[in-house]
């Protein structure tokens, strides 16, 4: 069990208002979905490909195309919701979102609004205190993306890049329950943390793989738990909707703007819009984009050409089973496994691949000894080398674990180990090979020892008085030892010979 206090936290008071206010805020997280084709063709999905190169004539908006519906994307849909414990409508149906714009060439976007593939789940959010929240999952539906318009070319035209056109997307909204900016940033985190987990999403918000809609309103105090008791939304403030942030630091940095715009208005005696804008993070302020359209006015309806998407339980079951072990799960049987603290585990899980990395190198070992090697020595110089992704670690999983065995057998010291290390690191030679070969072993003869620790005492008359009378000083003729030793004697050996001589 994870050791947290499940509350809500204090909602954050804006400095400089008259009143006190709390925010009150809902994401909207487009998750696009890891597949190799998009949702309705067979056309690649690949980041980085020239120009309009990924296009079917379905994504093109060519007269007389049907969309086909890509099974893979109805799957890694039914595993998200899955895995963030959401139930699963087995019986769901596509829209058309009717709006024109230059990168939508159909002229409407396939979307879910009345029959969404997933339903209600949670996410468990940490906070840095201790604390922990579960925001709750309105829903999850799939749709296509649009393509991207391109304005900084040519100072006269915009371009139209379709590639992403079709590309299949997961929006996963949220109820209303974040309350503030570093909890919405934790909650984003989060959730990209289990997709990764899932497999479902790469969650890389540089490449606009994943980003989020960001709803932000104010509220008097009391006004919150009057909605949770009457689930009415006049109870939260009008909201404004901060468009595609890709970005934690960004979203945290709109929340807190946006509540402060709308405060102001507020007490100047005017009201908040509900309206749809954008973030400057040049200028730090909010701009308005558009007024928030209802539903109404994007003219849904049923795609005509798509039948309702029924699925079977069985096939659920089936992806249910075949589900990984998830953050929340791996991080208490690190705790429990292998004696790890909470914070160190929850480094090693915040990253699936660092997970299975530690892992490798903790079968069969010291676990805590195997977390401080993979968290202080290897990740530190990843961080050092331009903050290098695991994958890229020239020290691998069982090079590392040899050099913890190596440490446990006594075959090498901690301070050893560090230089065997930095060879292996730079080299990729084993650490078993570079001991070997580069006499690093440790001296464990006890006569050896003795014979260094005499020598250092009989020439230190002046320094053994001193140590008789204070016995940490016992310290400076250990570390004389082991410099006469070329630090491979073995420091446990040395200590106890130490004190045993100054009689300490």
């Amino acid at each position: 069990m994870l050791d947290l206090t499940y509350e809500t936290p204090t909602p954050k008071v804006i400095a400089g208002a008259k009143h006190d206010w709390e925010l009150v805020i809902g994401l909207e997280v487009h998750a696009q979905v890891a597949t190799k084709a998009k949702l309705f063709s067979g056309a690649s999905t690949l980041f980085g490909a020239e120009p309009n190169s990924n296009v079917a004539f379905v994504d093109a908006g060519m007269p007389g195309m049907l969309p086909v519906i890509n099974e893979a994307c109805v799957a890694q849909a039914v595993r998200t919701g899955l895995g963030l414990k959401a139930e699963i409508n087995l019986v769901s149906a596509f829209d058309r979102k009717n709006y024109f714009y230059p990168d939508l060439p159909q002229g409407y976007q396939i979307s879910q609004l009345y029959h969404p593939i997933v339903g209600e789940g949670e996410v468990l959010v940490e906070m840095g205190d201790g604390t922990a929240r579960n925001v709750r999952i309105e829903r999850i539906h799939l749709e296509q993306d649009a393509g991207k318009s391109i304005h900084d070319m040519d100072p006269n035209m915009s371009f139209v890049d379709l590639n992403r056109t079709g590309v299949a997307l997961m929006e996963i909204v949220s109820r209303p329950d974040i309350r503030g900016p570093e909890e919405a940033a934790a909650y984003v985190l989060k959730l990209r943390q289990i997709l990764r987990y899932l497999g479902t999403c790469d969650g890389n918000m540089q490449n606009g793989n994943m980003r989020a809609d960001v709803n932000v309103s104010i509220c008097r105090p009391g006004d919150y738990e009057k909605y949770q008791a009457s689930q009415d939304f006049s109870h939260l403030g009008t909201r404004c909707e901060i468009k595609n942030m890709n970005s934690t630091r960004f979203i945290q940095a709109a929340i807190e703007v946006e509540a402060r715009r709308q405060i102001a208005l507020l007490e100047d005696g005017k009201a908040v819009v509900q309206e749809t804008r954008l973030y400057d993070p040049d200028k730090n302020e909010t701009r308005s984009m558009r007024s928030k359209e209802e539903a109404h006015d994007y003219r849904y309806f049923p795609d005509p050409d798509l039948l309702p998407l029924e699925i079977e339980q069985a096939w659920v079951d089936d992806i249910a089973a075949a589900l990984p072990e998830l953050p929340d799960a791996k991080k208490a049987r690190f705790i429990a496994d292998f004696g790890l603290s909470d914070y160190d585990a929850s480094v090693l899980t915040a990253e699936v691949t660092n997970a299975a990395y530690f892992e490798q190198v903790a079968a069969g070992r010291d676990g805590k000894l195997a977390a401080n090697w993979v968290i202080n020595e290897l990740f530190g110089r990843l961080k050092k080398d331009g903050d290098k992704d695991i994958a890229d670690s020239p020290v691998s999983a069982a090079q590392l674990g040899q050099i913890i065995t190596l440490i446990k057998s006594d075959v090498i010291s901690g301070k050893i180990a560090k230089d065997v290390f930095e060879i292996c690191y730079t080299t990729g030679r084993d650490p078993e090979e570079i001991v070997e070969t580069e006499g690093m072993k440790q001296v464990t003869d006890t006569g050896a020892i003795e014979a260094a620790v005499d020598e250092i005492i009989a020439a230190n008359p002046a320094q053994v008085e001193k140590a008789k009378a204070n016995p940490k000083l016992a310290g400076w003729f250990v570390g004389q030892v082991m410099k006469a030793t070329g630090g491979k004697a073995n420091p446990a050996v040395v200590n106890q010979l130490v004190a045993a001589k100054l009689g300490s």
